[in-house]
């Protein structure tokens, strides 16, 4: 018999979850980068448009979906879209919504492993050494992914990475009251607190006012550029966690007349808090201070990666404050407020995992986690070590682009067709505070899917999506992997060969789950 489902303790408390789920390296690391390499305030227009009619929208209707599908039981994509329609196609279209956001876990943990390595690096002083230039802090940073550095014997990066891993299951284990709502609660003040006492030191800094005037006055001739509009929209898309599966997860853990139009619309405002008044305001004004326009949009063309660990640590290092350097605290600060933001956003994209495993499999929570994890480490592993061959980009090129596109599109696409408008708003309506009004409902049932659909076709034609699936623009190499010589198509190959292997895997549980569990909902037959 299926165990009774959990429920968040309070409504702050899935508020901020859903917050932390969206506030990730995506909002102080990925949307500097794109606002400086695109025109600085050009961005901000085509941003704004997106977070109007692609990601509020979403956002609703995810927050309208998972609900529904949290009242008969279901916490994962494959239930919630088999629940919605009833047909057994959705729910292995659902599958996308377990496969993405575990697609991103492989890298975005290792990610996150690497700014615990800075903090304690920060914190010994070595970081304010390496960072002295751009050679030294570009070296330190190389040898540290590339699995050089040691710590205690063996490769810093790696010891690092097994912490992070085992902080993020473990909170998960801990459930949701337990684990991810209480420790969204405590590190979601913490995070805003950071936010605004680097933000304060920035505003104060000589030359801001050029800094805030690129990020805020635009240039209208790059409104006519495509790819600006794309980058924008794609920021959106990432930055709400919609497209994910995540807020899915976390709406079928609210409660049947729990609010969800305001519940969400705040979590969204305090996403873009963070990403434009913070994450913004900290970079990017600094980094044209410092680096002037030009430089700042050097850097940005380098990547997020970049621009996070080697060129802000090196700006924070000559921070000052009454001739005191206070460049170290605020290295320190940086790399902290940066795990924080890694570490809600990541245990979000393992919920709907171990939601499926749980409601689906019926599986208890202690197995779940045993099942999943050593799948993750697995392919976590395949990642970094194959990071230098290509790994890493096949895990972004189908997770952080295709998956977030594809089911985004399926969710809005279903939404309209199944529940269409009256059905719809009544859904969104439910236990509302502030009623959504009517006006909105043809944005939601006919803008926002078509503008996703002409999106992932864009992205396809015009954004080199399908020259990336089909490696057309791939450079012949050799590359190494755990000590195996090969061509690097070869071995893009073989991950791909990997990935397949585990997106059949979760079909084929899929198949399993509604094969054998009887349903107490009418869905499954």
């Amino acid at each position: 018999m299926q165990q009774s489902r959990e429920s968040w303790a309070s409504k702050i408390g899935v508020v901020l979850a859903v917050a932390g789920s969206a506030v990730g390296l995506g909002n102080f690391l990925v949307f500097p980068g794109r606002v400086a390499a695109n025109g600085g305030g050009a961005f901000m227009i085509p941003y704004f448009i997106a977070l109007i009619l692609i990601g509020i929208p979403l956002a609703w209707m995810e927050w309208t979906m998972g609900r529904f599908g949290g009242m008969l039981g279901h916490g994962s994509a494959p239930g919630v879209l088999s629940a919605m329609v009833k047909r057994p196609y959705a729910r292995y279209l659902g599958s996308i919504g377990v496969f993405g956001p575990l697609l991103i876990l492989f890298f975005y943990v290792y990610i996150e492993s690497w700014l615990l390595g800075f903090i304690w690096y920060a914190l010994t002083g070595e970081l304010a050494v390496a960072s002295s230039s751009a050679e030294t802090m570009g070296a330190f940073f190389r040898d540290y992914i590339g699995l050089k550095t040691t710590f205690s014997g063996i490769p810093a990066a790696l010891f690092f990475f097994f912490i992070a891993f085992l902080l993020n299951f473990g909170i998960i284990y801990l459930g949701i009251r337990r684990g991810i709502e209480t420790i969204s609660k405590v590190l979601m003040p913490l995070l805003l607190v950071l936010g605004v006492i680097m933000l304060i030191r920035v505003l104060t800094l000589k030359g801001i006012s050029s800094g805030l005037g690129f990020l805020w006055n635009p240039d209208f001739s790059r409104l006519l550029d495509i790819n600006v509009w794309f980058a924008a929209t794609s920021q959106v898309f990432f930055t709400l966690s919609i497209g994910i599966g995540t807020i899915l997860t976390y709406a079928s853990y609210v409660k049947k007349q729990q609010d969800i139009v305001l519940s969400s619309l705040t979590a969204n405002a305090a996403n873009e808090f963070f990403e434009v008044i913070i994450g913004g305001t900290i970079v990017i004004p600094t980094a044209v201070i410092f680096l002037g326009a030009a430089g700042a949009q050097d850097v940005a063309r380098q990547g997020a990666m970049s621009l996070g660990f080697i060129t802000m640590p090196m700006i924070f290092r000559q921070f000052t404050f009454m001739e005191a350097n206070i460049g170290s605290i605020f290295q320190v600060l940086w790399f902290v407020l940066l795990f924080i933001a890694g570490l809600t956003s990541s245990i979000s994209i393992i919920q709907p995992g171990i939601s499926f495993l749980e409601d689906e499999l019926e599986l208890s929570k202690r197995k779940s986690v045993i099942v999943l994890a050593p799948v993750t480490l697995f392919y976590c592993l395949m990642v970094i070590f194959g990071m230098n061959a290509g790994a890493a980009d096949e895990v972004d090129l189908w997770g952080f682009q295709f998956s977030l596109l594809f089911f985004g599109m399926i969710e809005a696409l279903l939404f309209a067709r199944i529940f269409g408008r009256d059905r719809g708003l009544a859904e969104m309506n439910r236990g509302a505070d502030i009623r959504l009004p009517g006006f909105l409902t043809p944005v939601i049932c006919y803008v926002t899917p078509a503008f996703l659909v002409v999106l992932l076709i864009l992205w396809l034609t015009k954004g080199g999506g399908m020259d990336a699936i089909l490696l057309n623009n791939l450079k012949e190499a050799q590359v190494s992997f755990i000590g195996l010589k090969m061509s690097n198509r070869t071995f893009i190959v073989l991950v791909r060969g990997c990935l397949l292997l585990f997106l059949a895997a979760i079909n084929f549980a899929v198949y399993l789950a509604w094969k054998y569990k009887r349903s107490q909902d009418g869905v499954i037959q």
